[in-house]
């Protein structure tokens, strides 16, 4: 075994042998992500994503390469879409910020109404599949220079048909808190794609007033125990109003449920909300409260969505939003608007590239992409 180990080590090409590392772009939870360029083929610029090979909590480093880590890597192979992952210069936090520190000024209507269109476009192709993404947020919806819609990071992305056991036994908290769904807020056990389509309306909302609709204090586990976020639930009662049987008819299922008791009584202000953003399409309000929806059966699918009748007013969404406008973004403003976002706690150099870490620089073999997933395409065209 031994020899072979040496044997194997030696014909592995390293990553900086096959790619010249360009930067740092950005660190997660399960890895940090480098700007690189082959150095044959041809001249094009890519992502490489470098998983952590410590486990969080663990006092020593993790050998291989992490379960999670494997399934991203082999939904991203599976999936083939225009609107989904691939080759991007930007992400959506980046462009609000840019539109909020440089240009102190809305997103276009046209803009905001391409992108959620493109968004929906790939996570209704996603669900096609049976496919959950559970971590949709400004940061991983990524945008080519002219506007192209890219949903990324599908660390958490899990295939729900025909599961083993609930999706709940294997990740129990998913979705970053500010756009995580009440039915996972109230703890429950059983979800389905409406989770998405709630973070896609947080999403919408926070293009509309280029800030966050529901910007909750997050609770932090402790000894692995799921904590009630109380301080996210009085932010969207604060905003929609108390949730109600006539308004969710399972709410008593919820396992939480007897932690609503403690708030107060709020009526429903979304109208009001809205109204302070500036926008005055009824469309648009209407698509925004279907998507906010409390009761998940109640809420709008990708499917329907796409056919909206906001997406058909005038402007029509279109395919390249940031030629439509003429909106120049640099690279820049884009990393200004991520350290604006989400401030860097320490820098990261290429050569972290080169750590000796067991299991930091592993490649996998992995078969050939197979037929477990019987992909249809989704492709759509822009209404």
């Amino acid at each position: 075994m031994d020899n072979y180990k040496r044997k194997r080590e030696k014909q592995r090409v390293r990553v900086r042998g096959k790619y010249e590392i360009l930067g740092f772009i950005s660190s997660g939870t399960y890895g940090r992500v480098y700007k690189a360029r082959p150095r044959s083929g041809p001249p094009i610029e890519l992502a490489i994503k470098k998983f952590k090979p410590e486990r969080e909590g663990e006092s020593r480093p993790s050998t291989g390469i992490s379960q999670s880590a494997c399934r991203e890597i082999g939904l991203c192979r599976e999936l083939h879409h225009e609107n989904i992952v691939d080759l991007c210069e930007f992400d959506l936090l980046s462009i609000m910020q840019h539109h909020m520190h440089h240009l102190r000024k809305p997103m276009p209507e046209l803009v905001v109404k391409s992108i959620l269109w493109q968004m929906i476009n790939g996570v209704a192709y996603l669900h096609a599949n049976s496919i959950l993404q559970r971590d949709l947020k400004p940061a991983n919806i990524l945008i080519t220079s002219s506007g192209v819609v890219k949903v990324g990071d599908m660390g958490l992305a899990r295939v729900f048909k025909r599961p083993f056991q609930t999706l709940y036994n294997g990740d129990k908290v998913v979705v970053t808190v500010w756009y995580r769904a009440p039915e996972l807020l109230l703890g429950s056990r059983h979800y389905t794609t409406a989770i998405d389509m709630w973070s896609i309306g947080c999403i919408f909302a926070e293009m509309l007033a280029l800030r966050p609709i529901f910007k909750g204090e997050e609770a932090k586990m402790e000894k692995k125990v799921v904590p009630f976020q109380k301080g996210q639930v009085a932010k969207i009662i604060e905003v929609l109003g108390n949730p109600t049987r006539e308004l969710w008819p399972t709410i008593e299922l919820m396992p939480e449920f007897p932690n609503m008791k403690q708030f107060r009584s709020f009526p429903n202000a979304l109208r009001g909300w809205f109204q302070n953003t500036g926008h005055k399409s009824e469309s648009a309000f209407a698509l925004l409260s279907s998507l906010l929806e409390y009761d998940p059966d109640r809420r709008i699918s990708a499917k329907d969505a796409l056919e909206h009748p906001y997406f058909k007013d005038e402007p029509r969404p279109v395919r390249h939003p940031f030629l439509e406008q003429n909106i120049q973004l640099s690279e820049a403003q884009a990393d200004t608007g991520r350290a604006l976002a989400m401030p860097r706690k320490r820098s990261v150099s290429p050569s972290d590239l080169d750590s000796s870490s067991s299991g930091s620089d592993t490649e996998l073999d992995l078969p050939e992409p197979s037929s477990f997933l019987e992909l249809s395409s989704g492709q759509r065209a822009l209404p």
